[in-house]
């Protein structure tokens, strides 16, 4: 299941879910025959905000842009036309690029949970990180000058296991604050329990 399409700006992961749900996932009454015990409840995953891929394709376009001018017009000026086709690399590379973006930006997702928040990412390679909300130490919401400018801003996640520090990118910068507010109000819940 891919979420963060460019249709799906990532809240509407709930209604989704809801709308899927038939009479078979309906929680049968208690005592009824086939009820094995109490359903498993699957997380409801929300993708990023399209802001973040367009903002990651547009540094492609402009780095290698900059680096197929560079290897087309310098060879042709001081060489020959034909080292012109140099340029040929830096265009590919673009290409293939642009997919492996979109391939990645479809693949991050994240899910809260009673007890920890879950990560998922990676297109060969999933990997999905469980944060524990008593584990968090800090939570905190950064922005460089360029997630600035497409309204993004980032949820990095400290634990006290270094293994299992986490970021959310490219987050609306309103939504990066109140995912920042509920996990600091669920980890203090839990870790005061400890």
């Amino acid at each position: 299941m891919e979420t963060g399409s460019p249709d799906d700006t990532g809240t509407a992961g709930a209604t989704r879910a809801a709308d899927r749900a038939g009479p078979a996932d309906q929680p049968s009454p208690a005592g009824s025959a086939g009820s094995a015990g109490p359903a498993r409840e699957e997380p409801v995953w929300t993708g990023l905000p399209p802001g973040l891929l367009r903002m990651r394709r547009l540094l492609l376009v402009v780095w290698l842009g900059l680096l197929t001018l560079a290897a087309g017009v310098l060879p042709a000026l001081f060489l020959d036309p034909l080292w012109a086709a140099l340029a040929l690399l830096p265009l590919a590379l673009l290409a293939w690029g642009w997919v492996m973006l979109g391939r990645n930006w479809r693949s991050w997702r994240y899910a809260e949970r009673a007890d920890d928040l879950l990560i998922s990412r990676g297109v060969l390679w999933r990997e999905e990180t469980v944060v524990p909300y008593g584990r968090m130490q800090l939570v905190e919401v950064t922005s460089g000058p360029v997630e600035r400018h497409f309204g993004l801003a980032s949820v990095q996640l400290h634990t006290a296991a270094a293994a299992t520090d986490a970021t959310i990118p490219g987050l609306d910068p309103a939504e990066a604050e109140r995912l920042r507010d509920r996990l600091t109000e669920l980890g203090e819940a839990r870790s005061a329990g400890l």
